[in-house]
């Protein structure tokens, strides 16, 4: 009886999580679908060395957010109740930190630009201080709508505002824009997503304060916090190293290796991030239904994104300059071992909402403080071979970090490591197997002098014959990945027929 009480709350659940993975997978296709097409144009009119210098920029911008954001936002999702002055409090301390450091931006912006040895950094620094007033704003407003649940307004504000600053972005670079293009970009989407967001919330901050809320929340929200500024401090090491190294077009060659690999990876399982904190949040007072919720869910990002990854590795030789120009070549090699990285990190996307939904920030910090401070240490060491090295470094660190995280996982989640490591190992072999394949397949279409048709009939047939090994390694992962489609019972049975699985275990629902 008790299993039978718990079901329809599970699944009430279950297609809340479902739908809020479809809306936001939805914006996630439309936005990079858009977004790459508005990348090619950019990339033939923006030279390596702006974006480069962009990139530098950008390595600022999140750790302004965090600082401002405090963790406060995280805080507000994971809490079991949330009131008026909670939520005021957060937000007028935010804005508050938020004014602070965006006088420090434009005033330290000088030095910044000295630090990178680029003089035109300061300028950009300087107007990106406009994108970060809007995202200090709306971190509230943004927090409510994901608290509840209402990824349908998540997923279309996001739409709305990605597309207005694509077409600003392309507006200005036909107009000889630079570097101004992709700073307009940027500082177009911010502004949107923070009129919109605070439209859908219909919330209105009050002077109601808490001491109390301040303290609680900032306990909370220094760990929360201090695992994304790590990060974003990892982020502007590496890029000053390979800046001062290399030099800034090398950046930007880089960034648009990391920009091809990370639409392949939201047009897949990113979305599943933003759900999985709320979801583990709600889950985590029964341990068993959350173990398998986390379980389930890991298997569906590893079975989704390595394909695509697989994909990036085979015919990035031909994709690459084929989409970007031929002053993108060097993206290459990295995209390649940034795509084969990763496949080994797919996990942490999950593990992320995962340590975050069961309040406990702080282990995770601990994780992410050791595998950041290793990665600086290896690019460090690694760019004197070139982004080939530094990315090649980046696939070694994901190859010692993933095991140590699944060691984690296993401990504070309650299961055995070989359970965590079990998806991992189910789709390593068909990726390795697949990637052989279309390698070689690629290499033979392609001496025939082929172009965009080497390139179809090489991603066809290569997710075609992964598709095939993961239905023969990985069925089981295959009928979790349709039971969550939020579609009517009788597509989810015809696709379970096609692939010859069995219908009746996709989708546990009350008579």
């Amino acid at each position: 009886m008790g299993i039978q009480q718990e079901t329809p709350k599970d699944e009430q659940l279950g297609r809340r999580a479902a739908s809020g993975m479809m809306w936001l997978a939805a914006q996630k296709w439309a936005v990079r679908i858009s977004g790459l097409v508005t990348l090619v144009v950019l990339t033939r009119h923006i030279t390596p060395r702006e974006f480069g210098v962009v990139a530098a920029a950008m390595t600022f911008i999140p750790v302004l957010y965090l600082l401002a954001d405090l963790g406060f936002s995280t805080y507000l999702l994971q809490a079991d109740d949330v009131d008026r002055r909670s939520l005021s409090t957060a937000f007028w301390a935010s804005a508050a930190a938020g004014v602070i450091l965006s006088a420090a931006l434009w005033f330290g912006a000088p030095l910044l630009a000295d630090a990178f040895r680029n003089a035109d950094l300061r300028d950009v620094l300087r107007s990106l201080v406009l994108a970060v007033v809007p995202t200090v704003l709306s971190a509230v407003p943004m927090a409510l709508l994901r608290r509840s649940m209402r990824f349908r307004a998540v997923a279309l504000q996001s739409l709305v505002a990605a597309l207005l600053a694509q077409v600003v972005a392309v507006v200005l670079a036909l107009h000889g824009g630079g570097v101004w293009a992709l700073v307009g970009q940027v500082v177009t989407t911010q502004w949107v997503v923070a009129v919109l967001a605070w439209r859908s919330a219909r919330w209105v901050p009050s002077l109601e304060l808490s001491p109390r809320l301040f303290r609680e929340m900032a306990v909370f929200g220094v760990r929360v916090s201090s695992v994304d500024l790590v990060a974003a401090l990892r982020g502007w090491v590496e890029s000053w190293i390979i800046t001062v190294t290399l030099g800034p077009a090398a950046l930007g060659l880089l960034n648009i290796a990391q920009r091809l690999v990370q639409v392949a990876q939201e047009l897949t399982a990113v979305s599943l991030t933003p759900v999985s904190t709320v979801v583990f949040a709600k889950l985590r007072s029964s341990m068993d239904r959350l173990r398998s919720s986390y379980l389930k869910a890991l298997g569906v990002a590893y079975a989704v994104v390595a394909p695509v990854m697989v994909i990036i590795v085979v015919t990035a030789p031909g994709l690459v300059p084929a989409l970007f120009g031929e002053q993108w070549r060097q993206s290459v090699a990295p995209a390649q071992a940034l795509a084969v990285a990763g496949i080994v990190t797919i996990g942490a996307m999950l593990d992320h909402g995962l340590f975050y939904g069961l309040g406990r920030p702080g282990a995770w910090l601990a994780y992410a403080v050791a595998v950041d401070a290793t990665s600086i240490a290896i690019t460090a060491v690694a760019v004197r071979w070139g982004l080939v090295g530094v990315t090649v470094g980046f696939v070694c660190l994901a190859l010692l970090a993933t095991p140590a995280r699944w060691v984690l996982v296993a401990r504070i989640v309650g299961i055995p490591v070989r359970a965590v490591a079990r998806p991992f190992g189910t789709v390593l072999v068909p990726s390795v197997i697949a990637t052989g394949v279309g390698v070689l397949l690629y290499r033979v279409l392609s001496g025939t002098e082929g172009g965009w048709d080497v390139l179809a009939v090489t991603v066809v047939a290569t997710a075609a014959f992964d598709l095939v090994l993961l239905r023969l390694t990985a069925g089981s992962i295959m009928r979790d990945a349709l039971g969550l489609l939020p579609v009517p019972e009788r597509y989810v049975n015809w696709a379970a027929r096609f692939l010859r699985l069995r219908p009746s275990r996709l989708r546990d629902r009350p008579a």
